[in-house]
């Protein structure tokens, strides 16, 4: 399948999502984003298109697609890097305004801006990318916000893979990363529970983690597979068999529609219920 050309990616000031833009420019990609604060310096004098935007705004996906229009940027790959790890703490003890906003930034406001920007896309084949959190396959204790939101996004995914045909959307469950993200959990102290111990050893001791260049090489996979093995998928990059030509991974999912989806555990059943 050929390769994108054009990445937009939302929340290029993400770690993630600066790291991802720079591995695309040294592909020759022309690349847009957003940042919510401030635009990253070494983007900044590449001199790619930056849009200032917070996506918990619901005129972010209008303003998006204008700035689109404005550049003529046409989009073959959108690539969701946002996330927001507060509000920390037990859902009765948090303020429900901020837990319901945190949802949104989680889950909708992304949707809102890839459903305001389709028209912005490219003829063919487009992908999608967003990125999972913790409690898919458990509790995730005091992040119940966070993880609702992006347990919606993988539902979403597979929605989007049955409903539109020219496009490949799939999410990426990352592991631990080494990224800014986790100054949040830090700073809500005893809120996080265990994750603030989980956490701090992590920062403190330094462990391995999953490397950027593997986050790449792994949309690069889902992206060369196309919609056929990766549509509505939901993937690990530390726990599943893509490294080394995936092969055996890719006529998996060829033959198993259900594989790395959302399901009830034990359902035998078909049926829409």
């Amino acid at each position: 399948m050929p390769s994108p050309q054009s990445i937009f990616i939302l929340s290029v000031s993400s770690d993630i999502g600066e790291e991802l833009a720079l591995r695309y420019l040294e592909k020759g990609c022309r690349v847009a984003g957003t940042y919510r604060r401030s635009a990253p310096e070494q983007l900044q004098r590449a001199g790619i298109p930056m849009l200032r935007c917070d996506v918990a705004e619901p005129g972010c996906g209008g303003a998006i697609r204008a700035f689109l229009e404005e550049t003529r940027f046409r989009w073959d790959l959108f690539i969701s890097a946002v996330g927001q790890l507060t509000p920390i703490g037990k859902f009765l003890e948090t303020g429900f305004a901020e837990w319901e906003t945190s949802v949104n930034t989680n889950s909708v406001g992304q949707l809102r801006v890839l459903h305001a920007i389709w028209p912005c896309a490219s003829t063919g084949m487009k992908h999608a990318v967003f990125f999972a959190g913790g409690g898919t396959n458990n509790p995730f204790p005091n992040y119940s916000a966070y993880c609702l939101g992006k347990v919606a996004l993988i539902k979403m995914c597979e929605l989007l893979d049955d409903e539109i045909p020219e496009l490949n959307p799939f999410i990426l469950g990352t592991g631990w990363v080494r990224t800014k993200i986790h100054r949040q959990t830090i700073d809500a102290g005893t809120d996080a529970g265990r994750s603030f111990e989980l956490t701090s050893r992590f920062l403190k001791e330094k462990p391995p983690a999953t490397e950027f260049s593997e986050i790449f090489e792994m949309i690069e996979w889902c992206v060369e597979h196309g919609k056929a093995v990766a549509g509505g998928r939901n993937f690990s990059i530390v726990h599943d068999p893509w490294r080394n030509g995936g092969v055996s991974l890719a006529g998996e999912l060829h033959s198993d529609p259900d594989k790395y989806r959302l399901r009830r555990a034990g359902n035998k059943s078909n049926s829409p219920s």
